[in-house]
């Protein structure tokens, strides 16, 4: 058994919770591959060790001091070392740095320094072995990751070994250090999974897995115990804020279950993302998530035999596809087609966009609602659940929400229905307290 667990910056801010960190490293001897990042905040106010690096990238950039800065960033290390009781110094390598910072270093190479250090702390704390992880992510010249070779390099590095690995960069083929985009720590640790051939990839944050709804919206909503992978980039998409999109593809290209977990809360199982679970859904409920997000227009294009004129369809999305236009959702009747699209994407071209299909199809009629929000509810084989479809729609409808689209998807994964943005919170509000509230309780 094999497990590579990814830890976020608030699971490394300070010794207190990197004691947390290594208790929960100890407390299963499968835990053999930690990837960390950089230290986050510690408290309200605080700074990101990432965000002071960056700070320091622009201040040598317009040649501004930035040694105050590059102090409080040396001092939070050493505090850490100070009270984990550690015998490593990093003061020869901060020298290094500085010095490497007055004479010219890029703004990568710099902001990769936060894993690394925090990687060659958590390595000492642990007696594990530290690998640097520019010695096996590899970029291509176009800025992918070479999977082949960093999985080689990797296994080469640290099969049957209990190691620590910075997150968030690799290495350019000529040498140069190259980041991820923020948040990056999460590829690291999916790529290692992946290599190592992990059986299950553990990543540790400051939150008890994915909820089910948006806490700014709903008090306290239920974590997901257990969700696919097709589920998770349904409710992504939708506008969920789950995990880093580049995550999700290495783990779930070698079928390695993700175990989304809290750092703070170690004993709650958290959710655990798996490519198939199987038909049944959770005690209770037929709702894996709930999810929306607001800004979408519906033009809606009438016309008498719509349907029994080839090609009519793809004359619209041409003219749509030229303006650079994608569409989202695409309901339809029998004389009528309805495209929803982000309102910021056609607001630039509207009017252009509306002449140009009046002369394509020549409709009866075509039409524009804005101020569109979009909701889902998202789960398993839900176009066999008989009047699913109907009690969502008779719970809004009580609720005093005004439909103004519907859509399912052929996946069987979720019901979309369109709302006026004034009714979108309440919208997954009544959802969730219809749904999933009801029978939690």
């Amino acid at each position: 058994m094999l497990k590579v667990l990814k830890f976020g910056g608030s699971s490394l801010a300070d010794a207190r919770q990197f004691a947390k960190v290594k208790s929960i490293v100890e407390a299963d001897p499968a835990r053999r591959v930690v990837i960390v990042s950089a230290p986050g905040k510690r408290f309200s106010g605080d700074h990101k060790i990432t965000d002071l690096l960056y700070l320091c990238a622009a201040h040598i950039k317009y040649g501004v001091s930035c040694e105050d800065i590059f102090a409080m960033i040396r001092d939070r290390y050493n505090e850490i070392i100070a009270e984990c009781g550690l015998h490593i110094s990093l003061d020869k390598e901060f020298d290094a740095l500085w010095d490497k910072m007055k004479n010219g270093i890029s703004q990568d190479e710099l902001a990769s320094r936060g894993e690394y250090f925090s990687a060659r702390l958590m390595a000492e704390y642990l007696g594990y072995e530290f690998v640097d992880a520019a010695r096996w992510i590899k970029f291509k010249f176009d800025g992918t990751v070479d999977q082949d070779a960093s999985y080689e390099a990797l296994r080469s590095l640290a099969e049957d070994r209990r190691v620590v690995i910075p997150g968030f960069y690799g290495v350019m083929p000529d040498g140069h250090i190259r980041t991820f985009s923020r948040g990056g720590s999460d590829i690291t640790g999916a790529l290692a999974a992946a290599a190592l051939g992990a059986d299950v990839y553990e990543n540790w944050t400051d939150v008890s897995g994915i909820l089910m709804a948006d806490p700014r919206i709903v008090d306290d909503p239920e974590p997901i115990r257990r969700v696919t992978y097709s589920e998770l980039r349904e409710l992504s998409y939708i506008g969920a804020q789950v995990l880093h999109e580049g995550t999700i593809f290495p783990v779930r290209e070698k079928n390695i279950p993700l175990n989304i977990r809290n750092t703070n809360a170690p004993d709650h199982p958290g959710t655990m993302i798996m490519e198939s679970i199987g038909d049944e859904m959770e005690e209770g409920g037929f709702i894996t998530g709930i999810a929306g997000k607001k800004g979408f227009s519906i033009i809606t294009i009438a016309k008498t035999g719509m349907s029994s004129e080839p090609g009519s369809l793809l004359k619209i999305l041409n003219v749509l596809a030229k303006h650079e236009v994608n569409v989202e959702y695409l309901p339809s009747g029998i004389d009528n087609v309805s495209l929803v699209v982000s309102s910021d994407k056609v607001s630039r071209s509207l009017y252009e966009m509306l002449g140009e299909l009046q002369k394509e199809v020549q409709p009866n009629k075509i039409t524009v609602t804005e101020h569109i929000a979009i909701v889902a509810a998202v789960g398993r084989k839900m176009a066999y659940r008989p009047g699913v479809s109907g009690k969502i729609f008779a719970k809004l409808g009580e609720n005093g929400v005004n439909i103004r689209m519907i859509t399912q998807g052929p996946e069987e994964l979720n019901i979309i229905v369109g709302v006026e943005e004034k009714d979108f919170e309440q919208a997954i509000r009544v959802l969730y307290n219809s749904f999933v509230k009801e029978n939690v309780v």
